[in-house]
C-alpha cells in the first residue's frame, strides 16, 4: 500500500491523520526530544513521561523489535532517559548507536577545541550550551534576537573545524561530523535483519528531521510531521502527547504521564 509524501504543508489546514500503527507491518522510527516529550527551556528540563520506557518496550516487543529511538541527543544522555527499554536507540544525530555498529567510530579531530570556542560564546553571549559527544550546540532559546549571531558564528566555527558541519535545529545552532544525518542512520538501521519486509515510519518534529522523513517516504512508508512548520511529511499529529496516543492505539493502552 502506498502512503503519501506530501509537498510541504502548514499544519493544520493541509495536513492528514497518520494511518493506525500496524504492529505486524510497521518498522517505527521516533525522534525524541519533540515527538516523544515536549521541548523545555533547556535540554535538561525536559519532563518525561514516567511509563515512557515500559511502554517503548512493550511496543517494540509488539514490533517484533522493529523499533528504534533515533536522536540529536548524545547516545548516553538518551539512554538515561529511557532506562528499561532496552531497544535499537541512534544518538548525536548517527553518530552513535546501540544494537548495531555504531556509524562513526572517532570524532573528527578538533573536537575538544570546538566544544571550547561553543562553550566560550555562550558564556560570553548569555545563551545556553549544551556539549554533546561529538560536537556541541548553542541554544538560543531564551535570547531569540541572537539568532543570526549564532549563525553566524557557528558557520564560522565549522569552516575553520575540518570535518564538522553545521546542524540548524529549533532555536539552537549544532556543530556535528559532516556526513552524519538522520537519514544515514535509518540507512543503517534498515539493513538490520529485525526490518525485513516491514514498512518504514518516521516521526520527528525539527528540520533536522526532515531528511528521515522524505526517506521513509521513498522507501515506500510514510513520515509523521509533529507540530507545525513546513514538512515534506504527508501525515501530521500536533504534539508528543498524541504521538503517545497513537502509539498506544496500537496496542490498546493509555500511557500515562
Amino acid at each position: 500500500m502506498p502512503y503519501p509524501n506530501a509537498m510541504p504543508s502548514t499544519y493544520p489546514s493541509e495536513a492528514s491523520a497518520p494511518p493506525p500503527l500496524d504492529c505486524a507491518r510497521h518498522a517505527v522510527f521516533l525522534d525524541f526530544d519533540g515527538t516523544l516529550v515536549e521541548i523545555a527551556p533547556r535540554p535538561d528540563a525536559i519532563l518525561v513521561p514516567t511509563d515512557l520506557p515500559a511502554r517503548l518496550a512493550a511496543l517494540s516487543d509488539a514490533c517484533a523489535g522493529a523499533l528504534a529511538v533515533v536522536s540529536g541527543r548524545s547516545l548516553p544522555e538518551l539512554a538515561g532517559y529511557l532506562p528499561g527499554f532496552a531497544g535499537l536507540m541512534v544518538g548525536s544525530h548517527g553518530a552513535e548507536a546501540r544494537g548495531m555498529a555504531p556509524p562513526l567510530g572517532d570524532s573528527p579531530s578538533g573536537l575538544a577545541m570546538l566544544q571550547n570556542d561553543l562553550a566560550a560564546f555562550a558564556a560570553s553571549k548569555g545563551l545556553l550550551y549544551e556539549e554533546k559527544t561529538h560536537g556541541g550546540a548553542l541554544h538560543y532559546r531564551q535570547r531569540p534576537e541572537a539568532a543570526d549571531e549564532v549563525a553566524a558564528f557557528a558557520a564560522d566555527l565549522a569552516a575553520q573545524t575540518p570535518g564538522f558541519a553545521v546542524q540548524p535545529a529549533k532555536m539552537a545552532m549544532e556543530l556535528r561530523p559532516a556526513g552524519v544525518s538522520k537519514d544515514r542512520a535509518l540507512s543503517a538501521l534498515w539493513a538490520l535483519p529485525v526490518f525485513a519486509g516491514r514498512i518504514p515510519v518516521f516521526l520527528g518534529d525539527d528540520t533536522t528531521d526532515e531528511p528521515a522523513l522524505d526517506w521513509a517516504g521513498t522507501q515506500g512508508g510514510f513520515g509523521i510531521k509533529i507540530g507545525t512548520g513546513d514538512s515534506c511529511a504527508g501525515y501530521r499529529l500536533p504534539d508528543p502527547e498524541a504521538v503517545r496516543d497513537w502509539l498506544a492505539a496500537a496496542q490498546g493502552v493509555s500511557w500515562g504521564v
